[in-house]
């Protein structure tokens, strides 16, 4: 195993961000293909969403990315990254990006910021941490109100 350098770290998260706008362009799960996606990621990556969100949990290499977008998908009508900063050193890097995203269940549109710790090895994507502001907000906008008696 290779350590990544951060001109390499930066090449795979900005072809990986490229490759997730292609495939939520082109309609996303069930439109568009995860193959997309898959050459920026390990086989056995992990990606730790929190548990507060309506697609939170450990999510594990292709088949559990693939499920991850799929889940995703049916939360997000759209979710559109309008701003991204990167800070790479080595195989570490931060990503910080703005949304705009449109929930399914309430038509809700939201902003919000998303801090994402990622680790880059031998040319692709290990691990994801994503942290939102406020998981709360993003949770709300996904559930639809009860229905009142």
């Amino acid at each position: 195993m290779t350590m990544a350098t951060t001109t390499e770290s930066v090449r795979v998260l900005t072809g990986m961000y490229a490759a997730e706008a292609e495939y939520l362009a082109a309609g996303g799960p069930g439109k568009a293909s995860f193959d997309l996606l898959a050459p920026f990621f390990a086989p056995d990556v992990e990606l730790h969403q929190a548990d507060a969100l309506p697609y939170g949990g450990m999510w594990r290499g292709h088949e559990g990315m693939r499920q991850f977008f799929l889940r995703m998908g049916g939360v997000w009508e759209s979710f559109d990254m309008t701003e991204q900063k990167f800070l790479a050193t080595g195989e570490t890097a931060v990503v910080l990006t703005q949304v705009r995203a449109r929930a399914r269940a309430t038509g809700r549109v939201l902003e919000f910021p998303i801090l994402q710790a990622i680790t880059v090895k031998d040319g692709r994507i290990t691990e994801v941490r994503p942290f939102y502001w406020d998981t709360r907000a993003v949770a709300d906008a996904c559930t639809a109100p009860a229905p009142a008696d």
